[in-house]
């Protein structure tokens, strides 16, 4: 008879406690600090990614420059940028930003705590809540928008790069055109800049994530640098006298300036929900809890806030020094009238694009691929799996189509906000943070998250729920009125829909209260 044959029972032990995870064993051949596989772990359910750390080693820093690397990026810079040109005073603005990210804060530690304290990626946890097999509908719809926004990412970070190149080359200009060089929708001169990106981040990809942790733990400081040399630049040309943070007129005063700021507040907390729902990729190396929170902390409301600023005071900066506004960094760095200037704010920025990139949305699919089928897709080939479909939608033809964004990514979006308030009902509120790692790992009829043949029919149905009702205002904020408003708040709906309904039906579910005695 293995452990795994052996009952365990939850019911006396404190909260947090994780059973199981002390008395692993080293996978033959797996470098130390990666996962531990224990005699009897069914292999339909485990490898060496998957299973539980036998290390646990990143520090409050590696979570730091976790978040860095995920902020300071092209895309960030133009989000942050935009929320100054809302039509909101200053104040107002770095209020929003202020309460939206703290909110970010919060629900990140939440959902750290699991996958810190079990050593598991998201999909493995979410085990917990939706059963050992149900655990690959989360898997899935998460790996499919990280897909999605890999290919998406990849392509802009190319488009920037060929800004840069004819910027230092104009002959190539004739190969910039798709009508002359072109295929599948994208010129020569993209297929050359998107193929590079893709090659760069599978190199960095494929040597793991410790390699990973290192190329992220340069990335974030790096962007700051650069960031700060370009502000200073552009402060010396136009005087400190032409900084304003705000973009655009104030035209919301009152009462009437409180719908935007909350607004703002949910387009903040939507930004990060897709790295904020699988952050357990990530809390899983933490060396303690406590190094994670302090990690979110400097990273989050810490780093967003002076980098918010530094946007916009930047931003502000290229109405007086090029004559218009500019909120694209990589733009920005082009206007320079310095090869070496752009060369340099354009590899840092490809850099950077990179490191999101990678943190982001290619982990995340790495982890969730690999849990549908452990034995045949390791995390590396779960990861290529990602990065060979980011080409083959062409994502240079979905960015084209808002229409087609709209209707696939912000609904499939729609359950992000769902599977986060699911999985934080079950953890805190029905098992009291209570965790059995052993039978995160077993098919046995007899393990606590078995449910009905490995499916928790509450979990899916409480994520249907709050699914439809998010997706709703999403599919018809164009059509009816007011339905643009809910629109921006549909994570919040999905999470709150799908926790409230989890924990009423759960706690009134036999199968789930069997599985916690």
């Amino acid at each position: 008879m293995t452990d795994l044959d052996t009952p365990q029972t939850t019911k006396d032990l404190p909260p947090g406690a994780v059973v199981g995870a002390g008395d692993l064993v080293e996978a033959s051949g797996h470098p130390v600090g990666g996962g531990v596989i224990k005699p009897g772990y069914d292999p339909r359910l485990t490898n060496e990614d998957l299973a539980p750390l036998g290390k646990q080693t990143w520090t409050s820093y590696n979570i730091f420059a976790f978040w860095m690397s995920d902020v300071h990026s092209v895309g960030g810079y133009v989000t942050a940028g935009s929320l100054f040109a809302l039509g909101l005073a200053s104040w107002q603005v770095l209020v929003a930003l202020l309460v939206g990210i703290t909110i970010v804060y919060y629900f990140c530690n939440l959902v750290a705590k699991p996958s810190q304290a079990a050593g598991v990626p998201y999909p493995v946890i979410c085990r917990t809540v939706f059963g050992v097999l149900g655990a690959n509908i989360p898997a899935i719809i998460r790996g499919l928008i990280a897909v999605a926004w890999y290919g998406i990412q990849t392509y802009l970070a190319s488009a920037a790069l060929d800004i840069v190149l004819l910027k230092l080359f104009p002959g190539l200009m004739p190969y910039a055109e798709v009508e002359n060089y072109g295929f599948a929708g994208l010129s020569l001169l993209g297929w050359g800049s998107f193929l590079l990106l893709w090659v760069l981040q599978a190199c960095v990809f494929w040597r793991g994530m410790e390699s990973i942790r290192k190329f992220i733990d340069f990335c974030g400081p790096a962007v700051y640098v650069v960031m700060f040399i370009l502000c200073g630049y552009l402060i010396a040309k136009a005087g400190w006298g032409a900084i304003d943070l705000n973009l655009g007129d104030v035209t919301y005063t009152g009462w009437s300036s409180l719908p935007v700021m909350l607004g703002a507040i949910a387009l903040v907390v939507s930004y990060f929900s897709g790295p904020m729902l699988n952050f357990g990729d990530f809390s899983r190396y933490g060396k303690s809890f406590a190094a994670v929170k302090k990690g979110n902390l400097l990273g989050l409301p810490v780093n967003f806030l002076v980098f918010s600023v530094l946007v916009v005071v930047t931003a502000s900066l290229t109405l007086p020094v090029f004559g218009e506004l500019i909120t694209d960094p990589v733009e920005t760095v082009a206007r320079i009238d310095s090869t070496f200037a752009i060369v340099l704010g354009a590899l840092t920025f490809t850099i950077a694009t990179i490191g999101i990139n990678i943190v982001a949305n290619f982990i995340s699919p790495a982890f969730d691929f690999s849990n549908v089928s452990p034995q045949r897709i390791s995390w590396r080939a779960g990861g290529m799996i990602a990065a060979v479909g980011s080409v083959l939608i062409t994502p240079w033809n979905l960015y084209a189509n808002p229409q087609v964004i709209h209707y696939t990514l912000e609904t499939l979006g729609a359950f992000i906000g769902p599977l986060f308030g699911v999985l934080i009902a079950d953890y805190y509120l029905v098992r009291k943070q209570k965790v059995v790692v052993d039978d995160l790992f077993t098919m046995d009829e007899g393990g606590k998250y078995w449910y009905t043949k490995g499916y928790n029919k509450v979990a899916v149905i409480a994520t249907a729920i709050g699914a439809a009702l998010a997706v709703i205002p999403v599919l018809l904020g164009g059509s009816v009125v007011g339905m643009h408003t809910a629109a921006q708040y549909s994570w919040f709906i999905g999470c709150g829909v799908a926790f409230v309904v989890y924990y009423l039906m759960a706690t009134r579910d036999a199968l789930v209260a069997e599985s916690l005695s």
